[in-house]
């Protein structure tokens, strides 16, 4: 089944509404980048690659309304991408992404706006394709550490919903399914906004890959039960070493998996490692509203008074992970050496 994630039509970027699944199948209609801002901070829109490619596009609405508002185009672009780049802090494609479109612009000073404007469209494609296909390579990369009859947890949604479409963590199972292993997917629901039991089984429900939904609180029982072979979630940010930022409750589980002898692969494009940060120390770790904690899409579960802790991520070191499934081949340790050897391929 081909989900799309987000489109560019009539010259608006529409994108599924991740916040409404899986009981109504709706759509965002983003014709400014403000609109788009309000979507990413909101998360109709999330998952570091759907979020970066979003943003491509965002930056085709910015000219727009350039040239519509006869704006004074250079400072008005330049500012609304900074506006734009600053829509949520942990994942770092929405910065990738933003920092290429002002490199396509600033290589295209001796054009009009209107021409500018065709190519950063051109530009966003491009984007839109190379996330695809990348999608696409992780799963084939991925599926090579994928035994046949595995059980695979997996944390949150890093599926087509998550990006251009087909997936990074999903991508894996998808090409395993795809390919006759016969797997079986534990998805863990994922609290406080319960994207793998929204997102993750509704795609997993729709590819009819056989799975069972548990509670993140679930996770280690089913471990020592010995349903579980392995771990293969997704990746907001990715540290030079190898430290993970993920979902929070990745951590948990990767610690879990390493007590239980289990392999744990994180799924990403390159472009969801800063090679600029060291370690994950320094990963800017994004704190939601606390009422996603005290109630669930409205309803109140706990006192509406009493105090809550509600980071979006948390960062998994290195040394619980076995491998990073890009789309130039599997990581391993030590990965301050693979990734550098990583970026090398990728420029070949």
């Amino acid at each position: 089944m081909e989900i799309k994630t987000l489109e560019w039509k009539n010259d608006t970027l529409v994108l599924i509404d991740c916040r409404k699944l899986p009981v109504k199948e709706e759509y965002v209609t983003c014709a400014d980048y403000r609109e788009l801002i309000a979507a990413i901070k909101c998360l109709a829109v999330r998952g570091a690659p759907a979020i970066g490619v979003s943003a491509g596009y965002g930056a085709v609405l910015i000219i727009d309304e350039a040239i519509k508002t006869k704006a004074d185009f250079y400072p008005f672009v330049y500012g609304a991408l900074d506006e734009l780049e600053k829509a949520r802090p942990t994942a770092v494609n929405l910065r990738w992404a933003v920092q290429r479109m002002r490199n396509k612009i600033k290589s295209l000073s001796s054009l009009k706006p209107e021409e500018i404007r065709e190519n950063v469209l051109r530009e966003a494609n491009t984007m839109y394709d190379e996330d695809l296909e990348c999608n696409k390579a992780i799963g084939r990369y991925g599926n090579k550490v994928v035994p046949y009859g595995a059980s695979i947890l997996t944390h949150c949604n890093a599926g087509a919903l998550a990006t251009a479409g087909y997936g990074t963590a999903l991508g894996v199972i998808r090409c395993a399914h795809e390919s006759g292993k016969h797997i079986h997917v534990y998805a863990d629901e994922t609290r406080p906004l319960l994207q793998g039991a929204r997102l993750t089984a509704w795609e997993l429900v729709h590819d009819n890959i056989p799975a069972t939904l548990i509670t993140d609180n679930m996770a280690g029982y089913a471990m020592q039960l010995g349903k579980i072979d392995m771990l293969v979630f997704g990746a907001d940010r990715i540290t030079l070493n190898g430290d993970v930022a993920n979902k929070i409750g990745t951590y948990s589980i990767s610690v879990l998996a390493q007590k239980h002898g289990i392999p744990v692969y994180t799924a990403a494009p390159l472009s969801t490692i800063d090679i600029n940060l060291k370690d994950g120390k320094d990963i800017p770790i994004e704190l939601r509203d606390k009422d996603e904690v005290r109630s669930v899409f409205g309803v109140q579960t706990a006192p509406k008074d009493v105090d809550a802790f509600n980071p979006a991520f948390d960062v998994t070191p290195h040394q619980y992970v076995t491998g990073i499934i890009t789309e130039v081949g599997v990581l391993r340790p030590p990965y301050s050496i693979s990734i550098k050897e990583a970026f090398e391929k990728l420029k070949k």
